[in-house]
């Protein structure tokens, strides 16, 4: 049995992030799921609290046919031990994939076995272009899942986005 390790911030989570754990679960019995920067929410880069990033993941993850586990997880600002923070607040896991070169570094820095998943269509789906569209009142739903739509529609995240965009001057 393997169990995987994937992580990203998920704002929002998109139909790329869909695509690499649908190919994740081909090849693995379970996956952990990290959602980075889980402190961080009402900002422009980071708009969706760590409980409404793991509802959109979840229901996003319905169809899949193993054990998912999706877990927030904290920055603490020290890379040097920011692996065996993510060990103590995950289950158990032997493979790690990441596109992003530190989290790939810092995992191999510490024996563990990495892979970079195929992207899948990274200039279109990305959470800055998806936060843009949405800013900008431009067609989005269809880089999301359905359900993602409706987890955004249900917590007003569009107009969130516009707000928090906005500055003093707006008002």
């Amino acid at each position: 049995m393997t169990r995987a390790f994937y992580i990203g911030r998920f704002q929002p989570y998109h139909n790329g992030h869909q695509y690499v754990l649908e190919q994740i679960a081909k090849s693995d019995d379970e996956i952990v799921i990290g959602v980075g920067s889980a402190q961080l929410s009402h900002e422009q880069a980071n708009p969706f609290t760590a409980g409404e990033r793991v509802l959109m993941i979840t229901s996003a993850l319905k169809t899949l046919d193993l054990p998912i586990y999706v877990i927030p997880i904290e920055d603490i600002k020290r890379n040097s031990l920011w692996v065996a923070h993510v060990r103590s607040m995950t289950p158990p896991f032997d493979r790690i994939y990441s596109s992003n070169p530190l989290v790939m570094r810092l995992f191999a820095e510490e024996g563990l076995s990495v892979h970079s998943p195929a992207m899948y269509g990274r200039e279109l789906y990305s959470g800055t272009e998806i936060r843009r569209r949405m800013l900008k009142g431009e067609p989005w739903r269809d880089l999301v899942p359905e359900s993602v739509c409706e987890v955004i529609r249900e917590i007003d995240g569009v107009e969130r986005i516009r707000e928090i965009a906005r500055d003093d001057c707006d008002v």
